[in-house]
């Protein structure tokens, strides 16, 4: 018998992020839509060409979010969540932090 410790195979699939056109998915779909809400509601030639103009912008955006750090956005929500638990500095003689009633989800 070997002694070497078991290895379990994961797919990249499986762990790869979330992405639509090289951005967050979610935030990708937002501005297609707020962009074709931006179109439809002035209803003129320069209304559409500012509605792609602007989507265009957001996805190149997004896109360089996406290569520097997939998960940005949900470490950001995370970051402002937990902000009360976790103070930016802590002076020599200050009060440690409480635990919160109930966690953040």
């Amino acid at each position: 018998m070997e002694n070497k410790p078991r290895e379990i195979v994961v797919h990249q699939s499986c762990n790869r992020p979330n992405l639509l056109l090289g951005g967050d998915r979610e935030l990708v779909l937002l501005s297609a839509i707020l962009s074709a809400m931006l179109a439809f509601v002035i209803a003129t030639w320069w209304g559409a060409v500012s509605g792609i103009v602007l989507w265009a912008f957001a996805v190149a955006v997004l896109n360089r979010l996406g290569k520097a750090d997939p998960l940005m956005r949900q470490v950001y929500i995370r970051h402002i969540h937990y902000k009360p638990f976790y103070p930016a500095k802590s002076p020599v003689s200050g009060v440690p932090a409480r635990t919160p009633l109930s966690w953040p989800r």
